[in-house]
């Protein structure tokens, strides 16, 4: 383990035990004990919560591809359109037979109106105006049904658009445009945007695993700064090849890679300890030294030997000392010391 990954391991001391982390003045610092929190580093993988496939409800040809690897969707927003030609043809031929039937059923009205005035001058039988009825009747129902036959047509063509299932990322997309494709198959694979961080957890280490305890991630030289916390928020009752498996929710998850590995540290039980702030440090010719504030107000410089470092969110720089200090000490920050 190198220093930089000494100065982020996890310390969540001040959320186990609030005396660790008691507000000082700037310039000094009561020493206090309790208990710090062991930690193990361990690997985990940025996952999606729920990895899904956006399907075509249709079979032909993709026409309309619009989104690639790495594109950001919400949830019903247009991925692709996928076409049938065989349907436009349907289609044409439906609105012909409507058109048809629309003038059938115009003429039949025009017959059975002329009927009506003809059947009171008694210029025709009644058993011609019924038949002008009964075509008015078959002429409407034959319409109608050409007109739902049409309707369902259309809803067909339209299910030829794919829409996100959900909002999140695009993996993955198997086609282009100008795929032949089946109903059922996958235009685009969109991982949730509620990402997770999957730890694998040697299992000797199950049993201290519990659901909240504190996380900490590494940050990397791409994108340095203090250090992130998160929580476990499921640990999975299987154990397969020694690894248990959790699963832990951290800020910021957004901003990695899906499937992305980064080394988290996790809580590993509890021990006596000090910790201080490690501006309170001061390194001369490789040893550590730390101000010490009597009781009758003078200084004097001592020196401690540090540990492992125990950042937590009150106490970004804590510093474990193993040596040379007790608590109820006061200690003064370097640049604050008089000479």
């Amino acid at each position: 383990m190198n220093n930089r990954n000494f100065l982020l391991a996890l310390g969540a001391a001040a959320l186990l035990c609030p005396a660790l982390a008691l507000a000082q003045p700037a310039a000094s610092f009561t020493v206090t004990s309790g208990q710090i929190s062991d930690q193990k580093a361990v690997f985990a993988t940025v996952e999606s919560a729920h990895v899904v496939a956006a399907r075509a409800r249709l079979g032909g040809t993709v026409m309309q591809l619009a989104v690639q690897d790495g594109d950001t969707v919400t949830a019903g927003a247009p991925i692709a359109l996928v076409a049938d030609p065989t349907l436009a043809e349907q289609e044409s031929a439906l609105d012909a037979e409507v058109a048809g039937l629309s003038a059938q059923l115009a003429q039949a009205n025009v017959d059975f109106t002329r009927d009506q005035a003809l059947i009171r001058s008694g210029a025709i039988a009644r058993s011609t105006l019924d038949d002008a009825r009964t075509a008015v009747n078959v002429a409407d129902s034959s319409l109608k049904s050409r007109i739902a036959e049409r309707q369902a047509l259309a809803q067909r063509i339209a299910e030829g658009a794919v829409l996100a299932p959900v909002s999140g990322r695009v993996l993955l997309t198997p086609v282009t445009q100008g795929t032949v494709v089946l109903a059922g198959d996958s235009i685009a694979t969109i991982a949730d945007q509620n990402y997770v961080l999957r730890l694998d957890i040697p299992e000797y280490h199950a049993p201290l695993l519990h659901v909240g305890d504190p996380v900490r991630l590494d940050s990397d030289d791409t994108s340095p700064g203090p250090a992130e916390f998160g929580k476990i928020s499921l640990i999975y009752p299987q154990i397969q090849n020694g690894q248990v498996e959790a699963d832990a929710t951290a800020p910021n998850l957004g901003s990695y890679f899906v499937g992305q590995r980064i080394q988290v540290w996790v809580f590993a039980g509890q021990r006596p300890g000090i910790v201080i702030p490690a501006r309170f440090i001061e390194t001369k010719f490789g040893l550590d030294y730390v101000n010490l504030r009597n009781q009758d107000g003078s200084l004097i410089t001592i020196p401690v030997q540090r540990g492992q470092a125990q950042p937590t969110p009150t106490m970004p720089d804590g510093m474990e000392i193993l040596s040379g200090l007790h608590r109820g000490d006061v200690l003064t920050a370097p640049s604050a010391a008089t000479p």
